[in-house]
Formats: structure tokens, C-alpha cells, sequence
């Protein structure tokens, strides 16, 4: 779908919408007078030369990001919610699109072999992320966090945000967490919380989570799934022997993390993170009676530790896996396996190219032609 073919489905839908509040009242702006057109057309075409001041992220062939451009329908879902803008700490706030949410987010944990859980979107991967360790911290208070040296940063950081100890595991010459290395670790009775990284940001890794959950049943720690990166690719089915294996396993962890925003093909900020064992909800618990007090539904910020949050994000993850569903062999995870393909053809034509060398450990890629 082109995006000029995505401004006239909004186009179509935003009457629709404008029909629906029909009946409200006119109103007029502060100073009586209407905002000139003209003023907002020379600001916006201002603002459009400025933006011009970016890579080409938006293009489907800018291979500079790890994420996939938005889609269309999450773009206009994304500005048709705007129209409203709500938000989703409360029913009062986003009384429609917390349904959608709670929708979306349904269908997320269905992918990772959930139904029972606890969970909601968030303004990122780093927030989801920060709830998951928050938590493993009320859990285990006092107990180290330990991730591979290959994990994203923010985990070293959450946990000091945290005030919880946290140990660096070494990597195996293909990026993935040493299992020697934490077997050594969890010598020490000390570690409460192990991150698992389906899908390291510098390499692409896949943890072992199939072996690691053999080391919990004899050390006895949380299994936090960092998938980001990574989380949509449980739907794909040409992913490698050993990942495949990871990815199997990904129910039996304690809390997961993924990021629409990255290759679930939505616009930022938009992560999620899902808890096994939804009671940790009692962790959240807290009193706000100037925004709880209209429904006994379970309102979404009483399972979050943010506070406002667009509904509009919601609404484009909705209208997006309501085009491109959730399911293995669907268009979305066959969108996915092809892009998988395609780096598999570009990683042989480097390895085959005497201009280059290639260092699987960290995915560096040296070139040594002219």
C-alpha cells in the first residue's frame, strides 16, 4: 500500500469519525478568532523542509535501522485516535482504545503460547523492561540480575535505577550467552533474576532459553525473556536449528518483553511486556480516586507504572494485527521469514566477497577492499 493510498483511507474514515461527535457544540478559540490556514500551512511546510533533515528511516530499503518501517494502517490508525488523542491510564481517559489495548495485547501473549497472564503496552522496550526487573526485584529483594555482555545496556542500568546488584555474563564466540559462564555465576546462590536475549541489538544472538531452563530447575531463579528485538520471530519457521529451540521454550519464562515498534511494524514509542503469573499484579497495586472512580473494569494503569500513555499507540497495534493477524504461515510471519531470506543472501555474498571479513562473534564486518 502506498502512502498516499493510507492518507485517503484516513481521508475516508476521519467524516466517519466526525459524525459520530456531531452532536457536540460549536466552539470558537481563546481569542474568537480562528486559527489562520495560511499561518498553519506556512509552519507545516517549514516543519517539512526540516524533516528532510533525516536518513531515509520510513523507506523499506534503509537497512541503517533494526526495525521495519510502520505500516500504513498503523500510521493512519495512529492519526485517526489522534483526533481524539486518548489516553490510556484510565477508562476515562481511553475508554475505547484500553478495550483495544487490552485486545492487542491479547493477541501478543496468544503468539508466545499465553493465556493466562498479566500484561499491557508501554512508551518502549526500556520501560517494559524496567517493569519486568521491578518486579523481579519485589520478588527477590536484594538478589543480582545477570544478562549476557551482549545484552541490551539498559539492563546494567535498570538495575541500577533499581538499587539491585547485577552481574555481566560472558558471550560464546556466537554472541550468545556462555552457559558455562552462568553456570559459574549462579554458584553463588545470589542470582535471583537471569535475562535472556532472543534477539541481541548488536548481532541479532539468541540465548539458549531451551538449556538455561534446565539450570533453573537446579538453582531455582526467575527467567526473564528479553525479546525486543526478537519477540515476533516465534512466528517464523526458517529460523535456525538453535533458535528454533529458544523460541519453543519462550512460554516457560517467568515475564517477556517485545517491542512493536520495532518489527511489529508500528511507529514509536510502543513496547509490551506480559508477566506468566498474573498476580504480580498485586505489586501495582494503588489508589488514584480522581481517575479510577468510574468503572469497577480493571483500569490499565492500575497494572502499570506509567502513568499517561497514548491510546492512539494502541489503536495502530490494533487496526494493524486486525489487517496482519498473529499466525504462523500468515502474511505478517511470512513478511518476517522473507526478511530473514534476505539477510541469510546478503550475509553468503559478504562471506563469499575477498573485500570483506566477517567476525560472527559480534557481527562486525570489515572491509578491506578499495
Amino acid at each position: 500500500m502506498k502512502q498516499d493510498q493510507a492518507l485517503q483511507l484516513l481521508g475516508e474514515a476521519l467524516p466517519k469519525l466526525q459524525q459520530d461527535f456531531a452532536h457536540l457544540p460549536s466552539f470558537e478559540t481563546l481569542s474568537g478568532e480562528p486559527t489562520s490556514t495560511e499561518a498553519m500551512r506556512s509552519v507545516l511546510t517549514e516543519l517539512a523542509g526540516r524533516l528532510a533533515d533525516n536518513y531515509p528511516y520510513f523507506h523499506p530499503l534503509y537497512a541503517g535501522q533494526m526495525l521495519k518501517p510502520p505500516h500504513p494502517i498503523a500510521r493512519a490508525a495512529y492519526a485517526l485516535a489522534m483526533w481524539i488523542n486518548p489516553n490510556n491510564h484510565a477508562l476515562d481517559g481511553g475508554r475505547a482504545s484500553s478495550r483495544l489495548e487490552v485486545e492487542a495485547v491479547r493477541d501478543i501473549a496468544a503468539m508466545f503460547g499465553w493465556t493466562e497472564y498479566l500484561g499491557h503496552l508501554t512508551s518502549g522496550g526500556t520501560f517494559a523492561n524496567l517493569e519486568a526487573l521491578w518486579i523481579a526485584g519485589r520478588l527477590a529483594p536484594g538478589k543480582k540480575i545477570v544478562a549476557s555482555e551482549n545484552a541490551h545496556y539498559t539492563h546494567q542500568r535498570i538495575s541500577s535505577v533499581l538499587s539491585l546488584p547485577f552481574e555481566s555474563i560472558a558471550a560464546d564466540v556466537r554472541g550468545r550467552m556462555d552457559l558455562n559462564a552462568l553456570e559459574s555465576a549462579l554458584q553463588s546462590g545470589e542470582v535471583g533474576t537471569v535475562v535472556v536475549t532472543l534477539g541481541t541489538t548488536s548481532a541479532g544472538a539468541v540465548d539458549p532459553l531451551d538449556r538455561i531452563l534446565h539450570l533453573r530447575q537446579r538453582h531455582g531463579f526467575r527467567i526473564h525473556v528479553d525479546a525486543a528485538y526478537g519477540g515476533y520471530f516465534k512466528l517464523v519457521s526458517n529460523l535456525a536449528q538453535d533458535a528454533a529451540r529458544a523460541y519453543a521454550k519462550i512460554h516457560e519464562a517467568d515475564s517477556i518483553v517485545v517491542d512493536p515498534h520495532k518489527h511489529g511494524l508500528q511507529p514509536y514509542g510502543c513496547g509490551c511486556i506480559l508477566f506468566r503469573d498474573a498476580s504480580v499484579g498485586r505489586f501495582y497495586k494503588h489508589d488514584s480516586p480522581y481517575t479510577y472512580f468510574t468503572s469497577s473494569e480493571l483500569h490499565l494503569g492500575e497494572i502499570s507504572l506509567e502513568c499517561s500513555r497514548a491510546g492512539a499507540a494502541a489503536s495502530a497495534l490494533w487496526a494493524t494485527q486486525k489487517l496482519l493477524p498473529l499466525t504462523l504461515e500468515g502474511e505478517f510471519a511470512n513478511g518476517l521469514a522473507c526478511g530473514r531470506k534476505a539477510a541469510l543472501y546478503v550475509y553468503e555474498r559478504l562471506r563469499q566477497d575477498p573485500r570483506f571479513v566477517l567476525v560472527p562473534s559480534r557481527s562486525w564486518i570489515f572491509w578491506c577492499g578499495p
